[in-house]
């Protein structure tokens, strides 16, 4: 197991975050989508921990707080030699100040989550999504409670846009509060996205980045194909602009996954473990957060630790995903080139 550092901070973490949306089974809706119980959730625990995997990640609301539980329990004694990441954002429950990130449901959810969790503190707090309500002030001085109480120790965020990001960057150094120390985003083959901003906003200010869905909701895995519905295969007509990821254009889709199951035939290996493969080389990436329904589809992803792309295999890739240059950056690389920071250049090096 490689281990890189979170940031600007002082934590080393692995390269692969076992995720673990995918425990419980209680919930509604978004939430109700944890299918491992205990003794499956126990199984996982250690198969990641025989890797050398040191983070774990959550978020209250997976299955309304059933994945909290199921983690704490699957880690049971080996708590001193885990660092444990979940999230704070979403509701709970039908109160009237039960979501967001004001102070009160910051502090609320926080002891709550480590009730679930069966420990006394957090390494990583996570903002879950945006609330464009909450001043970034109320926000920040929880947190900052909370690290004082020891009940957090580290800081993050998800799910924001770099602007957002460095407003609350901004105010956490203006006010003395914690700064994010970590970003957790989308990236992968098919949704390149962060490279736009968020990257190089993180290469700039320091931040770490753990990259949720690195196999793209599962499109990259293979089984989203060309060609109707068999053994292995999803229709064309169920792919659509409401997946997570959403899917504009399913051609796009098979295109890339043609060129993934070719550098994976070169290889004799998956094409899960060719997406992660990729990843892991990118610019100012920390950790990917995997996970698996099944013992087979981790210990695939697992595997992909011993995957080393070619250059060829890479530049495969890249070009077939890469993505336009949206204004500014095509104007930066046309008239700017002269001057481009670390950040700038892990968007616009490749094309220069």
């Amino acid at each position: 197991m490689e281990y890189r550092r979170l940031g600007g901070s002082g934590l080393n973490v692995s390269v692969l975050t076992l995720g673990t949306m995918g425990f419980g089974t209680v919930g509604r809706g978004f939430e109700h989508v944890g299918t491992v119980d205990l003794d499956g959730a126990k199984e996982q625990v250690a198969m990641c921990l025989d890797a050398g995997v040191n983070l774990f990640d959550t978020a209250d609301m997976y299955s309304r707080g059933g994945s909290e539980e199921v983690l704490g329990q699957a880690i049971g004694n080996k708590r001193d030699d885990v660092l444990l990441a979940t999230k704070v954002r979403f509701p709970m429950s039908d109160g009237p100040n039960d979501a967001g990130l004001s102070r009160h449901h910051i502090v609320r959810s926080c002891e709550a989550s480590l009730r679930r969790l069966g420990t006394d503190w957090i390494d990583l707090y996570q903002l879950h999504e945006r609330d464009g309500v909450t001043p970034p002030e109320e926000t920040l001085e929880a947190l900052d409670l909370l690290v004082r109480q020891g009940k957090v120790r580290y800081v993050g965020v998800s799910n924001f846009a770099a602007w957002q990001v460095m407003k609350y960057l901004g105010v956490a150094e203006r006010e003395h509060l914690p700064a994010f120390v970590s970003q957790q985003i989308h990236y992968s083959l098919l949704s390149r996205d962060a490279e736009y901003e968020l990257i190089p906003m993180s290469i700039d200010e320091g931040l770490g980045n753990l990259i949720w869905s690195p196999l793209g909701g599962g499109m990259l895995t293979g089984k989203y194909r060309r060609g109707g519905q068999s053994e292995g295969t999803v229709r064309y007509d169920k792919l659509d602009e409401h997946t997570e990821p959403p899917i504009h254009d399913p051609e796009h889709l098979f295109d890339v996954v043609d060129v993934i199951l070719d550098v994976a035939g070169r290889h004799g290996v998956s094409a899960a473990q060719v997406s992660i493969a990729y990843l892991l080389g990118k610019p100012n990436v920390t950790s990917l957060v995997i996970a698996g329904r099944t013992r087979d589809q981790l210990a695939d992803n697992l595997a992909a630790l011993d995957l080393a792309l070619t250059p060829e295999d890479i530049g495969a890739l890249d070009d077939a995903t890469e993505p336009r240059l949206i204004y500014p950056f095509w104007h930066h690389l046309a008239c700017a080139a002269d001057r481009l920071s670390p950040g700038d250049l892990s968007l616009l090096g490749p094309r220069l």
